[in-house]
């Protein structure tokens, strides 16, 4: 997978005089995953590149948040055999 940007959206929030609680955007991919899916519904090119969002509670505990796989394919009505390139459970459970 690549990381195509990272966002940190707490220091934007600062540019503008604003505060936020630590939040960042990752957008990353692999177009040999995800090309085959935009061919087979172009729509689903809104989910993709597939992103994560680390943020932070009001607590101070750290969260990760992001679209299963599973909801991209319920979504966009994509085959069984095309989403499971895009299984990411596993990289999300490491970034942990």
């Amino acid at each position: 997978m690549t990381i195509y940007a990272r966002i940190d959206q707490q220091q934007e929030a600062l540019k503008a005089g604003l505060s936020l609680a630590p939040l960042e955007l990752l957008v990353f991919g692999n177009p040999k995953a995800g090309v085959p899916l935009m061919a087979a519904n172009p729509v689903s090119g809104i989910d993709l590149p597939l992103k994560a969002l680390a943020w932070q509670d009001k607590d101070g505990k750290t969260w990760l948040s992001y679209n299963s796989p599973e909801y991209i394919q319920q979504r966009f009505g994509l085959p069984d055999e095309l989403i499971q390139k895009i299984k990411t459970d596993a990289l999300m459970e490491q970034a942990l």
